[in-house]
C-alpha cells in the first residue's frame, strides 16, 4: 500500500483499537474476505455504535463472540496488516482467534454470558410486560378505576398484556436460545408451543394443587402432564438441545428428505427429553432448592432468613420461583402471617439498587441509563427480570451486590418480625399487605431502604474491585483528525455510456442477493449483486479479470475488470470456517483470467452434508458509481449473461 492509503488507516486503526477499550482489550485479531475480526477481553468495554461511524466501516456486529467489522473484499488485508503492526501482534488463523474466543471465559462466565445474550434479545419483551405489570397494579388499587366503565375495561387490557407475555417468556427464552445457539429460530418456537401447550396443566396451579395432573408412563417412567409456565431454565436448556439436534439432522438427513426429516426429528427428540429427562430435573430442583430455603428460614434464625432473602433472586433465574405461591398460601393457613412475602420484597428492592450502582458507575454512558432506568422502575412493582437479565446477570458484580443487599434486607426484616396478611404483590404495592402490628409499615419502608441502600453500595464497591467501565469515547469528528472523511476517489475514470456484462459464474439458479440467508449480502452491505446456487463444484470467471485477492481459505476471490470495477465472489455462508477443506483453488493474486476460466473448484456433497449453505454471491464491491441491472431469475448455465453494470 502507498504512504497515503496507510496514513489513512493508520488513522481508522487507531479509531477501532479506541473503540474496542483499548490494546490491553484487544486478545486476537484475525480477517476473512470483508471482516475484521476481534477478540476482545470485555465486549461490553467495545462502543460498537460509534465503530460503525468510523471511516470505511461498513458494519459492525458481534458473532461466535468476536467483534466483526465489516470493510470490504482486499481493504480488510491492509486495515488488519496495519492493526497488526500498531498492536505488535500477528494475525491469526480464524481456527485459532475462535480457540482464543473460547478460552477467555471460564465455564461459568460462558454460562452466564450465554444467558445474557438468549434476554438481551428478547429484552424490550420483558421491559414492555414489567411496566405494563406495574401500571395494572396501580390501576388496580384505584377505586376511580374499578367504578369508571372506561377506566376499568383500559386496565383489564393492560393486565391482559402484560400477563400474556410473562405467560409465554419461556416461548421467547426457547425462540431466543435456539437462535443463540446456531439452530433455526422457528425450531425455538415449536418447542416453546408445547411448552405451553393447552392439553398440560397450568404450572402455578398444579403447585398449589388446584388443577388435576395427568400421569402417563412411558418406559416404565412416570410423566406428569404439566407445563412449564416459568420455566426460564427448562426453556434455555430446551433451546440449546434443540439447536444442537436441528444442525445434527440438517447436516445428517439426506437433502432429498431434509425438508420434511429433520425439523420432525428435531421436535420428537426434543420433545421426549422435555418430558422423561429436562423438565423432570428443572421441577426436582424447584422442589429441593425450595424445601432447603423454607428450612433455613424456620431454623437458622437471622442467618436463616439473610441466606433466603440473599438467594431468592437466583430462584428467579432459574424460573422455579412460582413454588413459592403455594408454601405462601399454606404459612398464611397455618400461622396467618406470610414473612416469605417480606423476604422476596427485600431481595427485589436490593437488585433495583444494584442497577443504581451500576448505572452511576456508567453515569456517561447513555446506554446504561436506557436500559438502568426502566429495569429499575420495574422493580419497584416487584418485577425484577429486566433488571436481572438485563444488567446484573450480564455484568456479574451488580448481581452479587444485589444478593448481599437482599441478605442485609432479609436480616432487618427478621429483627422487626416482618410479615405480610397476604401474598401476590411485593416492594411498592406489597406495602399494602404488610402486617401493620410492632410499626409493621414503618419496618416495611425501613428494610426496603436498607435493602435497596446496601445493594447499591455493595454495587459501587464491587464495581471498583472487579468491574470495568465501559469506554468513553472521543470520536476522530470531535477532535478534528479525521482529515480523510471527504475524500473521493479521482483514480478511475470511465465512460458513463459504457456497459459491462457479467457471465454466469456457475451452473445453477440465478436468485436474488436479497433472498441470501446472510444479512451481509442480504442487506447489500458491501454493495449489490446476485447469486446462484450451484449444481456442481465449479466456480468460473463471469469476464474478463485480473485476480486481485484471494482469500487462504480458498472460500473468496476478489476481481477487477478492465474499467478498473472490482469484484467479490464468495463460495458459501460460513465456509470460511472449513478452513480451505474441500476447496481447490485455480488462480492466484496477479493472474489474468478470461470468461469462463474456472477460478475454484469445491467438493460441493462434502461441505453441504457439514451443513453450510454452497448459496454463491457476486458483489460490486466498488462498481465507480455503477448500477448493477440483473437478469430475471432462473435455471442458468456457464456464460450465460446475468447481469450488467450501468
Amino acid at each position: 500500500m502507498d504512504a497515503k492509503k496507510k496514513k489513512r488507516y493508520e488513522v481508522i486503526v487507531q479509531q477501532v483499537i479506541e473503540l474496542a477499550g483499548g490494546k490491553k482489550n484487544i486478545l486476537g485479531i484475525a480477517h476473512c474476505a470483508t471482516r475484521l475480526r476481534l477478540v476482545l477481553e470485555d465486549n461490553d468495554r467495545a462502543d460498537l455504535k460509534n465503530m460503525e461511524n468510523v471511516d470505511l466501516v461498513k458494519g459492525v456486529f458481534v458473532a461466535g463472540d468476536q467483534v466483526q467489522i465489516i470493510f470490504g473484499a482486499g481493504l480488510v488485508n491492509d486495515i488488519c496488516q496495519v492493526l497488526g503492526e500498531s498492536l505488535h501482534m500477528d494475525t491469526m488463523s480464524l481456527g485459532d482467534l475462535k480457540t482464543k474466543a473460547g478460552q477467555k471465559m471460564n465455564p461459568l462466565q460462558k454460562a452466564l454470558k450465554a444467558l445474557s445474550d438468549v434476554f438481551i434479545e428478547i429484552m424490550p419483551g420483558i421491559l414492555a410486560a414489567a411496566l405494563l405489570t406495574g401500571l395494572s397494579s396501580v390501576l388496580g388499587n384505584m377505586k376511580a378505576v374499578e367504578s369508571n366503565e372506561t377506566l376499568y375495561g383500559i386496565a383489564r387490557l393492560i393486565n391482559i398484556s402484560s400477563g400474556a407475555i410473562f405467560g409465554f417468556l419461556p416461548l421467547c427464552v426457547a425462540y431466543s436460545a435456539v437462535k443463540r445457539f446456531g439452530g433455526r429460530p422457528i425450531m425455538g418456537i415449536v418447542i416453546g408451543c408445547i411448552m405451553l401447550s393447552g392439553s398440560l396443566a397450568d404450572a402455578y396451579a398444579a403447585a398449589q394443587g388446584t388443577v388435576e395432573v395427568t400421569t402417563l408412563h412411558i418406559f416404565g417412567l412416570g410423566v406428569d402432564l404439566v407445563g412449564f409456565q416459568g420455566g426460564i431454565i427448562v426453556a434455555l436448556l430446551m433451546g440449546l438441545v434443540t439447536a444442537k439436534l436441528d444442525i445434527f439432522f440438517e447436516r445428517k438427513v439426506p437433502e432429498v428428505i431434509r425438508l420434511l426429516v429433520s425439523p420432525l426429528l428435531t421436535t420428537l427428540v426434543s420433545s421426549f427429553l422435555l418430558f422423561l429427562l429436562i423438565g423432570p430435573i428443572g421441577r426436582g430442583l424447584a422442589s429441593g432448592i425450595t424445601n432447603v430455603l423454607v428450612w433455613m428460614t424456620r431454623n437458622l434464625g437471622i442467618f436463616g432468613y439473610a441466606a433466603f432473602s440473599g438467594v431468592q433472586q437466583l430462584i428467579v433465574i432459574t424460573g422455579l420461583h412460582h413454588v413459592f405461591g403455594a408454601i405462601e398460601s399454606q404459612l398464611l393457613v397455618d400461622t396467618g402471617r406470610n414473612f416469605l412475602n417480606p423476604l422476596m420484597s427485600v431481595a427485589i428492592i436490593a437488585q433495583g439498587g444494584a442497577v443504581l450502582g451500576y448505572m452511576v458507575r456508567n453515569i456517561k454512558d447513555a446506554k446504561a441509563k436506557e436500559l438502568c432506568i426502566p429495569s429499575f422502575v420495574s422493580v419497584l412493582f416487584g418485577i425484577t427480570e429486566p433488571a436481572l437479565f438485563g444488567v446484573n446477570i450480564r455484568y456479574r458484580y451488580p448481581l452479587a451486590g444485589g444478593c448481599i443487599g437482599g441478605a442485609v434486607g432479609g436480616a432487618i426484616v427478621y429483627i422487626t418480625n416482618l410479615a405480610a396478611l397476604g401474598f401476590g404483590t411485593t416492594v411498592v404495592p406489597g406495602i399494602a399487605l404488610a402486617d401493620p402490628a410492632h410499626h409493621g409499615y414503618i419496618n416495611y419502608v425501613i428494610a426496603h431502604v436498607v435493602a435497596l441502600g446496601t445493594g447499591f453500595l455493595m454495587t459501587l464497591i464491587l464495581g471498583t474491585l472487579f468491574g470495568k467501565k465501559k469506554a468513553t469515547v472521543t470520536t476522530a469528528d470531535e477532535v478534528g483528525e479525521n482529515i480523510f472523511e471527504k475524500i473521493h476517489v479521482t483514480e478511475r475514470k470511465m465512460a458513463e455510456t459504457q456497459k459491462n456484462e457479467i457471465a454466469a459464474y456457475a451452473d445453477g439458479v440465478l436468485i436474488p442477493i436479497e433472498e441470501v440467508d446472510d444479512d451481509t449480502f442480504a442487506q447489500k452491505v458491501l454493495g449489490d449483486g446476485v447469486a446462484i446456487i450451484p449444481e456442481n463444484g465449479n466456480v468460473y470467471a463471469p469476464f474478463d479479470a485480473e485476480v486481485v485477492m484471494v482469500m487462504d481459505t480458498g472460500h473468496a476471490i476478489g476481481l477487477m475488470d478492465k474499467n478498473n470495477n472490482e469484484f467479490l465472489i464468495h463460495i458459501g455462508i460460513d465456509t470460511v470456517n472449513l478452513n480451505g477443506k474441500y476447496f481447490d483453488v485455480q488462480v492466484a493474486v496477479g493472474d489474468q483470467v478470461k470468461m469462463g476460466d474456472i477460478l475454484v473448484t469445491e467438493d460441493i456433497e462434502k461441505i453441504k452434508a457439514e451443513g453450510y449453505d454452497m448459496s454463491v454471491m457476486m458483489i460490486a464491491t466498488d462498481a465507480n458509481g455503477r448500477k448493477i441491472e440483473k437478469e430475471s431469475p432462473g435455471k442458468i448455465k456457464k456464460g450465460e449473461k446475468i447481469a450488467g453494470l450501468v
